[in-house]
């Protein structure tokens, strides 16, 4: 018996109605064999799926990435693998310029889609993608996964509820320190491999789809400044972002702001959203995921997970007793269970769909556009 499995039984001898519930898999196949390859397969074993095959960039990086991951066949080239009967969900786990071409095969192939984000290089591309899906009537879905932190549910559940009053001021910043050096260098980096926005694409359009995700309210129009803080990396000129700053407005009038660097020494993985209404503030902070800050003009206080205290829509992401830390890899495997709910005919509430990613590359590009025109730009809706 596993931790969830002994988590249900207690619950379950308790007569508790809330309980975690584990759903069905599916067979995958992975295209990547790297870090975020690594972390899809853990997901899908997770919910109870398969990973039946894998692909690389060739043979050899195919064959690669099957012994990492543990998989007993690959496949040598993408239109092999998509044309595998046995796989049900193809996971797009390759670098951002790929990813269209990825996809778009799969789904013309009559698969289902998980595709790392950005979900396109452009967000002419992104809309394709999102359209094809619909017209085959697949599933796409895109791992914008701090939406499964419960105290993040938590938060979205209470300004759902009014309990913030009206809302006014949304901030806060996304800082990771990975590029600090002038020698570290990536993919991501070369805009023909990661696009042309790097640090917003890669990190920025998450926050952005958590405040909007949290608040339920889109952003209508942007202001930008972009910089590059190391103009050469390697063997090459660097030409995209390493930071942005960013104001904003929402459609309902709320005015906001936000900044996103990967050069901010000491700061790792430092997703920070804070709401604020008329009658109180929530703030979550993605290194310190167990815990809620509600503040009030009279006394605020700290929330930490816990079912007692949480709203049913987030407890159920709730998947170990209170006081054992959840964190990013358990979020990874709430998104790849509800998606696989989706491929099974269901609709889990936020589940992040290629309609999302598409959302998240229209609002990447009225960034770099408001950058280069020192101008407000209104988002596509």
């Amino acid at each position: 018996m596993d931790l969830i499995d002994a988590v249900i039984a207690e619950r379950r001898a308790s007569g508790d109605p809330l309980e975690v519930v584990r759903t069905a898999g599916y067979r995958a196949a992975i295209v990547g064999g790297g870090f975020m390859g690594e972390v899809h397969a853990r997901a899908v074993r997770a919910s109870g799926g398969t990973v039946v095959a894998v692909a690389g960039r060739d043979a050899d990086s195919g064959r690669r990435a099957a012994a990492r991951l543990g998989v007993g066949r690959h496949h040598d080239d993408i239109d092999a693998l998509v044309a595998d009967d046995d796989v049900e969900v193809v996971h797009v786990c390759t670098p951002n310029s790929s990813h269209h071409a990825i996809a778009l095969a799969a789904i013309e192939a009559g698969k289902h889609v998980v595709c790392e984000k950005p979900l396109a290089t452009t967000a002419a591309d992104a809309a394709e993608l999102r359209e094809a899906a619909e017209r085959a009537g697949r599933v796409g879905t895109v791992p914008f996964v701090y939406r499964f932190h419960p105290m993040v549910r938590e938060a979205r559940e209470r300004v759902r509820a009014g309990g913030l009053g009206r809302l006014v001021l949304v901030h806060g910043s996304y800082l990771q320190d990975w590029l600090a050096r002038a020698d570290d260098d990536n993919w991501r980096v070369d805009a023909t491999t990661g696009g042309a926005s790097r640090a917003f694409a890669d990190i920025g359009s998450h926050w952005c789809d958590l405040m909007e995700f949290v608040t339920g309210q889109r952003i209508e129009s942007v202001s930008a400044q972009v910089c590059t803080v190391t103009p050469r990396r390697g063997d090459r000129d660097v030409l995209t972002e390493d930071l942005v700053t960013l104001q904003l407005r929402t459609d309902a009038g709320v005015c906001g702001a936000t900044v996103v660097s990967q050069v901010s020494p000491g700061r790792k993985n430092r997703l920070w959203l804070e709401v604020s209404g008329t009658d109180g503030t929530l703030a979550f902070d993605q290194e310190d995921p167990e815990r809620l800050w509600h503040g009030r003009r009279g006394a605020s206080e700290l929330l930490v997970r816990d079912d007692e205290v949480m709203a049913p829509a987030a407890a159920r992401y709730n998947r170990v007793p209170a006081g054992h830390p959840q964190g990013y890899q358990d979020c990874f495997n709430a998104f790849v269970e509800d998606t696989a709910a989706a491929v099974r005919g269901e609709t889990p509430d936020g589940l992040p769909t290629f309609a999302d990613g598409a959302r998240s590359a229209a609002v990447v590009d009225a960034v770099l556009q408001a950058a280069r025109g020192s101008s407000w730009v209104t988002v596509p809706a």
